[in-house]
């Protein structure tokens, strides 16, 4: 995983695994001055207007060379992943969205997918040679409901085959930082991937920690994917809110990143 610093200051990360259009924003290079969400905030609903989230999406989608009319609906921490096409393009951004989900997958060349976060796990999946994307949004709730799992099963309708599908995982809160209570532990314990994730709640400090990047890998590979098809970039954005935002650190108060990919137009 690459950091790089466009003109003009945007930063993100990319993977060298994937060579579509795709990017993992940083707070970085943007155009909002509010001290919680300077300066690249991403979302709506933060404390930005609306002008300066649009102006830091134009921005953004520029610098990583991804079409510009987004699809990225409102989270609701769930599995649920939609099949998007051209004709959704914009919604989330451009155009006013009802529905909620927490993933997309597409076969459709120039629509951007993307998944907001600012703790949470963003995965980017391609299988370059069919043409379809993903881009799952996996907070705790929706990795133990197997999002990542459920992400593979909609490329694979698509015409994706999980053996080719590669994987991006990029900057989340870490094992180093996310704490959790018991009843995280039960609820982990009672959900439909607790063989895959219960390994990764770690008891050798005062309280549990969870590694959500991890939980998330062991449901790729369960779902097919090769081990050397997943590029996980492994910073914690609680411990880095000099890179990223953290809903955590900030305990609430602060701007969200946008993770993004599309399928280039002409392949």
């Amino acid at each position: 995983m690459q950091l790089i610093t466009a003109q003009g200051g945007v930063s993100f990360l990319r993977s060298d695994l994937i060579t579509f259009p795709h990017a993992f924003a940083t707070r970085l290079g943007g155009v909002s001055t509010l001290p919680h969400t300077a300066s690249l905030n991403l979302a709506f609903g933060r404390g930005d207007d609306d002008a300066t989230v649009l102006a830091n999406l134009a921005r953004f989608t520029e610098a990583a060379g991804v079409p510009g009319n987004v699809i990225s609906l409102p989270q609701i921490h769930s599995a649920c992943v939609r099949t998007v096409g051209s004709d959704d393009r914009g919604l989330g951004y451009s155009r006013s969205a009802e529905d909620a989900c927490d993933g997309y997958v597409t076969a459709d060349e120039g629509v951007s997918i993307g998944v907001k976060t600012a703790d949470c796990v963003p995965i980017l999946l391609a299988d370059e040679e069919a043409g379809v994307v993903g881009a799952l949004h996996a907070g705790w709730r929706g990795t133990v409901a197997g999002i990542a799992r459920e992400g593979v099963a909609k490329m694979t309708a698509l015409g994706a085959h999980p053996t080719r599908i590669k994987a991006a995982i990029g900057p989340s809160i870490g094992l180093c930082c996310y704490a959790v209570g018991e009843d995280f532990c039960r609820a982990v314990a009672e959900s439909p991937c607790a063989d895959l994730c219960l390994p990764h709640i770690h008891r050798d400090g005062e309280r549990p920690h969870a590694d959500l990047p991890a939980m998330n890998t062991a449901i790729l590979l369960s779902a097919g994917l090769a081990a050397e098809h997943i590029d996980a970039a492994r910073l914690c954005t609680c411990c880095r809110t000099d890179l990223f935002y953290s809903h955590r650190a900030s305990r609430g108060v602060r701007g969200t990143m946008l993770n993004l990919i599309a399928i280039p137009k002409g392949e």
